[in-house]
């Protein structure tokens, strides 16, 4: 579409360049159609598009994209639904620096082949009439001059009319809705400045009023959502990443609310969203994905867009390193960030509640908590702690009050310890309470020092007397290519003879006294884990090695072991979930305590 005060900006290309370009377009389904027209009116500079959408008898019977955008001429209207006519490529050296989301001038002729379509245009305001062509089946059927606002409206009517094959392969009307608007979905989100509307009969479905991306996915998404979005802006040597993603407490069980767009241009790629995913490394669990919309910024000379007609695929030249540089996006974004999950909306729970008159108050003697109940650690635990002495022991670094780690968590102060499970804290000089989990906890803080082990020589610590492993005929076979693994981790295993192995070394992290039993049923977890080898076997068998050595629930701690705690989760790069990606806290804000018992 034309700049204001222009003509002529429309031209077919010429055959050298058709040739170079990928296959015909297609129009799919009526998401398509959706799809090409916003995108015109995007590359048209609207500012407002409004997209209607109606239907009748279980199908879709019209689409009417309205924008404010350039306009067009009269000669351009005439030329736009010619196949090859184009304003964003002049030859076949524009290719390589497209800017604009369309370039092959072939969407308006496709879609106008196989509907009934109108276009209604005026160039600008100083234009002082607009025109009206129509197309029926690919031909002209009539062309007027008429009166109407700057900008550009595009009405498809009875779409495959003329291909009755196509219009039976579609699916049903809330199948075909869900296609479009998850289509403006990701358009709204790659360009939040746009003010969008898109309604279906009248209804409206989506309305974005223009904003940043925070404001497109809170009106898309919802508050909930919204709240849990953290800002990514990062510039790296290949790519510039800029957007928001989602806390670990707010995730999705597969990749689809990954928006990724590419200079502006919604895509779908798998390797870029699971780059995304990849940057969460264990603040999630391994069956979870982000809520995420990140623009990632190339050269145009790194980009190859003309690889599928329907434009959601691109090809990019080194794409590891665009990919690595997504991931430190994102994981730099979390590490500065406090990632606790929050307990919501106990108020508005309470207040739901229907309030009960207080009875009398009985008459209670004072008596020692019952299990199960919070209490004080007390030092008779350290008696339980020395029963259980597989575990291994908390120990604080010498640097653990200066150090914070990779991410920042405020000093905590001990109030005690829930069913000799949870570790009762608030943060000094605050007023919300946090409720941590020791096991996962734990959990998080052995498995920083089996990384930290890896770069410098893995903690070993040698058995008085070794645990000798007797196998199985296939469990022997997988022994000689986990040795690597396990010796990169801290075990030293070697061949005993007759099937058997024996284990002379393991890693420090599981404690002291180290149970032959546990060491059995670990290496066995181990061998059964089924991981190839590389780096994510390594990493399985950190998981499981830092989980087996860590402190149980149900093990009473005492103070000052729980201060311990809580000084070395400060240290590790991501003190908020273990490395499975559970999370290690949670907080309960006061005003949502103060709700509870209807404190205003």
């Amino acid at each position: 579409m034309d700049e204001p005060g222009t003509s002529g900006k429309i031209r077919l290309l010429d055959k050298e360049t058709i040739s170079r370009i990928s296959a015909g377009e297609v129009v799919e389904r009526p998401a398509s159609v959706v799809k090409e027209l916003v995108e015109n009116a995007l590359d048209a500079g609207a500012g407002r598009i409004e997209v209607e959408i109606t239907s009748k008898g279980g199908g879709i019977t019209g689409i009417r994209v309205t924008d404010d955008g350039c306009g067009m001429t009269p000669r351009d209207a005439e030329l736009a639904c010619v196949r090859h006519a184009t304003s964003k490529i002049a030859s076949i050296e524009d290719l390589s620096r497209v800017g604009s989301l369309g370039f092959r001038g072939e969407a308006l002729a496709s879609i106008a082949a196989v509907s009934r379509l109108t276009l209604t245009t005026r160039a600008g305001k100083e234009s002082l009439a607009g025109i009206r062509v129509r197309y029926e089946g690919g031909d002209l059927v009539l062309r007027e001059e008429c009166g109407c606002p700057p900008g550009t409206t595009v009405e498809v009517q009875d779409l495959f009319f003329n291909t009755p094959v196509r219009k039976k392969f579609m699916r049903s009307l809330a199948a075909e809705m869900a296609y479009m608007t998850g289509t403006m979905e990701r358009v709204v989100l790659s360009h939040p400045g746009v003010s969008f509307r898109v309604l279906h009969n009248r209804r409206t479905l989506i309305s974005s009023p223009g904003g940043t991306v925070r404001d497109a996915a809170l009106h898309l998404f919802g508050t909930e959502c919204e709240k849990s979005l953290v800002p990514v802006l990062f510039s790296g040597h290949h790519a510039r990443v800029e957007g928001v993603i989602s806390r670990p407490s707010f995730s999705r069980q597969n990749l689809y609310q990954i928006f990724i767009s590419v200079n502006g241009r919604p895509v779908l790629s798998r390797p870029l969203s699971l780059a995304v995913r990849e940057g969460y490394g264990t603040l999630l669990p391994a069956d979870r994905f982000p809520v995420a919309v990140l623009d990632i910024t190339l050269d145009s000379s790194l980009v190859d867009v003309n690889v599928h007609p329907t434009k959601r695929d691109v090809r990019i030249a080194r794409e590891r390193e665009v990919r690595d540089e997504v991931s430190l996006a994102v994981r730099s974004a979390l590490e500065s960030e406090i990632l606790i999950p929050e307990v919501e909306n106990a108020a508005r729970i309470a207040r739901q509640s229907p309030l009960v008159e207080p009875s009398p108050a009985p008459a209670y003697d004072l008596v020692s908590p019952p299990a199960g109940m919070v209490s004080e650690p007390e030092e008779h635990a350290f008696s339980e702690r020395r029963r259980i002495g597989h575990q291994a022991e908390l120990e604080v670094q010498e640097d653990a009050a200066e150090s914070t780690g990779g991410a920042f968590l405020p000093d905590m102060e001990v109030l005690g310890q829930l069913d000799s499970t949870y570790v009762l804290a608030s943060f000094r000089g605050g007023e919300d309470l946090v409720l941590v989990d020791q096991h996962a906890s734990h959990e998080r803080v052995l498995y920083d020092r089996l990384i930290a082990g890896d770069k410098a020589q893995p903690q070993s610590q040698e058995l008085l007397v070794p645990v000798v492993l007797d196998l199985s005929p296939s469990e022997a076979s997988i022994v000689p290519d986990l040795v690597p693994a396990l010796g990169e981790v801290g075990f030293d295993i070697e061949e005993f003879g007759g099937g058997s192995y024996a284990v002379r070394a393991v890693p420090v992290v599981l404690g002291r006294q180290v149970d032959p039993v546990g060491v059995r049923e670990l290496l066995s977890a181990i061998l059964s884990s089924g991981e190839k080898a590389g780096p994510s076997r390594i990493d399985a068998i950190r998981k499981m090695v830092a989980c087996r050595g860590a402190i149980k629930a149900g093990t009473p701690l005492t103070r000052e072991q729980c201060r311990t705690l809580l000084t070395e989760l400060r240290q590790t790069a991501h003190p908020f979930s273990c490395p499975h990606g559970r999370p290690t806290m949670v907080i309960f804000r006061k005003k949502d305590l103060d709700g509870l018992f209807l404190r205003t």
